[in-house]
């Protein structure tokens, strides 16, 4: 498999795996499966819990995907790509799993505001 497909698989897994660990609680306190009283470190050893899979995913992108070990990207486009990557994941979580959020017209102008910034970072 190519690095450039690597790369953006891991970013994708990584990213979804960091959505959840952000947001994923909230869902959980909507489906009544934790309270609002449950304890704030609780939450956050979840979150860590799923975070370590989000770096587990994370981590080998960036060293496959770098410059610096003989992948494609440079750091900057590294970054530019993640951050897009991350819109995407939030979007589309957001849509199926949060039925009382939605992407307003707005929201997909900024979203598009991003992919324009892949485009600039990769211009020489």
């Amino acid at each position: 498999m190519s690095k450039v497909i690597l790369t953006l698989t891991f970013l994708i897994i990584s990213n979804t795996f960091m959505t959840l660990a952000w947001y994923g609680n909230l869902k959980l306190q909507e489906m009544k499966l934790i309270s609002s009283n449950t304890p704030l470190y609780l939450i956050i050893l979840l979150s860590w819990g799923i975070a370590l899979l989000e770096y587990s995913f994370l981590i080998p992108a960036n060293r496959i995907g770098s410059e610096i070990n003989g992948g494609p990207f440079s750091l900057v486009q590294l970054k530019v790509i993640q951050e897009v990557v991350s819109c995407i994941i939030f979007g589309i979580i957001v849509s199926v799993l949060f039925k009382g959020e939605s992407l307003q017209w707005n929201h997909i102008v900024a979203f598009l505001l991003l992919a324009l910034a892949v485009y600039f970072v990769f211009m020489k």
